[in-house]
């Protein structure tokens, strides 16, 4: 059982305590002060403070590193956001960060969100979750990153829904996953109104391991990529299921259930 999560804090330019931004609160003080000149500190001497009382709260040194790293980039990029919270034994638990580019591509090109949990090659063997799209341009941009406790339905919903916070809740019409089920009722619960579709990449990654026959592989390649009916695919299927011996396949039944999602 992971242990108990805590949220507590996040950074950025306007990073909200208690709900109300530090931006509002210091222009209130300064309204009180006669201005910011009369307060006795500056807005950075305020917001390294706050930073230094979230990050002291944080005992393990890997994780503190990072949090310093991302306030040192808030500095160079203002527009840079990321949110983090600890476990009650103040180690971190959940990380998400995009910069401020990502942001203002997610507005014009997040309609369709890539959602990519598959990384794990870390020390930490924690998973790394990629954010990501295709522009105008048939490229692939990178929205944020997150790194998550574990992969659990708790974990992937605090990351969309800080996802979703940090996009200025932007929500997408469509997203892709790996066919993680953890992440697609993560998914159901942030992004309601969502369609969910299957990466067809990891889908042919997944074939490629699992059929050793090589005309079979090429069904899966054409069912995948091909424009077609749905009763042509059926009859397709049905056939390959005959000549392949596949009515006691289990993978080929999980495969089959999850076409209808391929995107």
């Amino acid at each position: 059982m992971p242990p108990p999560v805590t949220t507590v804090g996040e950074i950025g330019t306007d990073s909200p305590v208690h709900s109300v931004p530090m931006s509002k609160i210091l222009g209130y003080m300064a309204g009180q002060a006669g201005g910011y000149s009369l307060m006795g500190f500056t807005k950075k001497d305020a917001y390294n403070y706050i930073n230094n009382a979230k990050r002291a709260k944080i005992i393990d040194g890997d994780s503190n590193a990072a949090v310093v790293y991302l306030e040192e980039k808030m500095g160079v990029n203002p527009m840079s956001m990321a949110r983090y919270n600890v476990t009650k034994d103040n180690m971190l638990a959940n990380m998400f960060w995009a910069d401020g580019g990502s942001r203002v591509d997610y507005q014009y090109f997040g309609d369709v969100l890539a959602f990519d949990s598959t990384y794990k090659k870390n020390k930490y063997r924690r998973p790394l979750v990629i954010f990501s799209s295709v522009n105008n341009h048939k490229q692939t941009t990178i929205f944020g990153f997150g790194l998550v406790l574990d992969e659990s339905v708790g974990s992937y919903k605090w990351l969309l829904e800080n996802l979703l916070e940090v996009m200025c809740n932007k929500k997408p019409s469509i997203v892709v996953t790996d066919g993680c089920y953890l992440i697609k009722a993560a998914i159901k619960s942030v992004f309601l109104e969502a369609t969910h579709r299957l990466c067809a990449w990891h889908m042919e990654k997944n074939v490629t391991a699992n059929v050793k026959e090589e005309e079979l592989w090429q069904y899966f390649t054409r069912w995948l990529y091909s424009d077609m009916e749905i009763d042509e695919f059926e009859v397709e299927w049905d056939d390959a299921v005959e000549e392949y011996g596949l009515q006691n396949s289990f993978w080929a039944k999980k495969n089959f259930s999850e076409e209808d999602d391929v995107g």
